[in-house]
């Protein structure tokens, strides 16, 4: 069986390699493709045939995905979670001193300076002083968001002295266990901004979250601290972030997400969206993509998926279905009965559930029946049906 694949923007030929040579067939105008592979690119008007199976982004955020409408069709999303965040939180950490030793504005001092030699001399010593910043070291960083980003940006601030304290209400165990024992928990929001000489945002932009900051919440942070964005545009009020600023409440904001309302602002530096923009990080993030997907494809095991459930199952040499469905009762009792119809004998089982979706993998003794995905199908509730490839034979 060869899968084909669509690629959509330009994607780091590492990720492209990870594609078996006679098993895939990749490219950038593939029709009717198996799955999508992509980074930037807007799916939302896109077309979801009969034959896509699984959609692939060598990154961490899915906005321009179309994931509801994907979902309803059983069609699973993966992102690359982590595979970017050493790249970000290099930046943060440049932020950081950016917020706090004023470069930005130092910088652009130097370059409109006018003069040579002594004169010149004499008027960076003249102006320098206007630049004068804080140290890291005993300062509080308060951390929203202790992810596979946010995590790391923790551990970096605690290993150059600073205090970290951390508000994530959905943190997992996997990364509670990589953060440095001495972080600090906030037992709400308002707790962190009120205790933190300088903010860092690493959460996603949903309903939930935009404007996560606004008037309210800028009050409630001490005089003079520091606003870092290097997540998502869109979780700042911007027409309060720029009042706090003119009234000096907020002593500066760093982002990686410029905007005309930003040009020129006194405090504020703005980098265009560079947290992601390393080679190392696009490697990573396009071969992390790409086994989530060949996993999918493969073998029908779910990781890093958005929409649906992890669900990873060791292959028997029996024949295997994926089962993507809604999460109601008695769907696995259905199956079951559905199969066994067939004269199928179940082998091994997994079913696993995440909101409203779930997704059954099912290793049935024999060749499956050609009627087999239409019998399921046939289920109210199911949404697809994906028939794995048969093991290599040993």
């Amino acid at each position: 069986m060869v899968f084909r694949i669509r690629t959509y923007n330009n994607i780091a030929e590492a990720g492209l390699e990870a594609f078996p040579r006679g098993q895939y067939e990749v490219g950038g105008s593939i029709e009717s493709p198996d799955g999508i592979l992509l980074r930037s690119a807007d799916l939302h008007d896109m077309s979801v045939g009969p034959e896509l199976k699984g959609v692939a982004r060598a990154g961490a955020g899915v906005n321009n995905i179309p994931v509801p409408r994907l979902s309803e069709a059983g069609i699973p999303v993966f992102n690359a979670p982590g595979a970017n965040a050493n790249a970000v939180k290099e930046l943060v950490i440049a932020g950081l001193l950016m917020g706090f030793r004023n470069i930005g504005p130092a910088l652009r001092f130097v370059e409109e300076l006018q003069g040579e030699g002594a004169e010149f001399e004499k008027a960076v010593e003249a102006g320098k002083k206007r630049f004068v910043g804080r140290e890291l070291p005993g300062r509080c960083l308060g951390v929203v968001g202790l992810g596979a980003i946010g995590g790391q940006v923790a551990n970096a601030a605690r290993a150059l002295g600073m205090e970290v304290i951390g508000f994530d209400p959905a943190l997992t165990v996997e990364h509670a266990w990589r953060l440095a024992s001495d972080v600090r928990q906030a037992r709400s929001l308002d707790e962190l901004l009120a205790e933190s000489d300088v903010v860092s945002l690493h959460v996603p932009l949903i309903d939930k979250t935009r404007d996560l900051i606004n008037a309210r919440r800028l009050a409630v942070m001490p005089p003079g601290a520091v606003l870092l964005n290097f997540a998502r545009d869109g979780l700042i009020d911007r027409a309060a972030l720029l009042e706090s600023l003119e009234s000096g409440h907020l002593g500066g904001y760093v982002t990686d997400f410029p905007h005309p309302e930003l040009q020129g602002r006194e405090g504020v530096s703005a980098l265009p969206h560079l947290g992601a923009s390393t080679g190392e990080a696009e490697v990573n993030s396009a071969v992390l993509a790409v086994r989530n997907l060949r996993e999918f494809l493969e073998n029908g095991n779910i990781r890093h998926s958005v929409n649906f459930p992890d669900v990873a199952m060791p292959r028997t040499e029996g024949a295997r279905l994926g089962i993507a469905n809604a999460n109601v009762p008695n769907m696995v009792g259905q199956v079951g009965t559905a199969l066994a119809e067939a004269g199928l004998n179940i082998v091994d089982l997994l079913n696993r559930s995440r909101g409203e979706l779930a997704y059954t993998l099912v290793d049935v003794d024999g060749e499956l029946p050609d009627d087999i995905p239409a019998r399921l199908t046939a289920i109210e509730g199911v949404l697809r049906v994906h028939v794995t490839p048969p093991l290599p034979a040993r």
